[in-house]
């Protein structure tokens, strides 16, 4: 196997077992983000009760096998992209912190664009309640949002605002995170066959925590715009939906209908309990990909 293809590998499956361990939590923030009729006056975990004994705990996954033919190659893209950027300002601008937050937005931006489709439609799909189903699976709501909202355009709806907050989200992920893998690995003993074992454990705990900063400070950085995608990806299930036609007629109308702690930034207590491990369990299984395949 290539190079290229393990590093590839790496990406994709850190991104898919993220994913699938904060599944749940995703969906509730879109219930939430969205205000879903049914779950519009819950809290975080509230709403996860209610999600359980209205539609059974297994809908706490709703969405997820859309998430995961869409995380595959986002997490892909976005690994292997990294360190190709991060490579080239190297060489452009000479070694220094900032490029790792270039690289980053540069690679997020990437993965965004070429999986985009994907996540509207598993949007959708997580948005459903059980037995008012607007669309009976991946195939039907791909083929309804193209023969009903326009064609291939409908499949952008809202990415204005997640190319514009990926890049400070993507940004400061990658620089905070690299920052602090180096930090700590300035720190770390020289290997031994002795501590092979008990360095790699070090390794991997430190990589967890240093993701789950890098996690908490980017969402932080760019969560209204996170609102504001959801909003226009939803826009069409959506009441009022006229207010959601364009990133800052979307960001508008949230802060006036609902202010910035409920509109702005509703949500945003689930996203740090979502995010904070999303972002060390992708981090961390993907530096333990790199040594299952020997890619250090």
């Amino acid at each position: 196997m290539g190079e290229d293809i393990k590093k590839l590998l790496a990406g994709g499956v850190s991104g898919c077992c993220a994913k699938t361990c904060i599944a749940p939590l995703d969906r509730t923030k879109i219930l939430l983000q969205a205000k879903n009729p049914y779950y519009k006056d819950f809290g975080v975990f509230s709403c996860m009760r209610e999600i359980c004994r209205r539609e059974g705990i297994v809908s706490l996954w709703k969405g997820n096998t859309m998430m995961m033919i869409r995380i595959f190659p986002y997490s892909a893209i976005q690994f292997y992209s990294f360190e190709k950027y991060l490579g080239f300002f190297n060489k452009v601008f000479g070694n220094n912190q900032l490029n790792k937050g270039l690289a980053g937005s540069c690679a997020g931006v990437s993965s965004v664009l070429a999986t985009y489709p994907l996540d509207m439609v598993r949007a959708r799909l997580a948005f459903q309640i059980t037995g008012e189903h607007r669309y009976n699976g991946i195939y039907s709501a791909f083929s309804q949002i193209f023969r009903h909202e326009g064609g291939i355009v409908a499949f952008y709806r809202g990415i204005s605002p997640t190319v514009a907050g990926m890049i400070p989200y993507a940004g400061s992920s990658w620089l905070v995170y690299k920052t602090l893998e180096e930090i700590t690995s300035s720190m770390m003993p020289t290997k031994t066959d002795e501590n092979n074992v008990q360095l790699l454990v070090i390794k991997m705990t430190t990589s967890f925590l240093s993701g789950g900063v890098a996690g908490a400070i980017s969402q932080t950085a760019s969560y209204p715009l996170d609102v504001a995608r959801r909003r226009m990806q939803l826009a069409n299930v959506l009441p009022n939906s006229h207010h959601y036609k364009g990133m800052w007629s979307t960001l508008s109308a949230v802060y006036r209908h609902d202010g910035i702690v409920k509109g702005l930034y509703r949500g945003l207590s689930i996203n740090y309990i979502r995010v904070i491990p999303q972002q060390a369990i992708a981090y961390t299984t993907f530096k333990a990909m790199k040594e299952i395949l020997d890619l250090n």
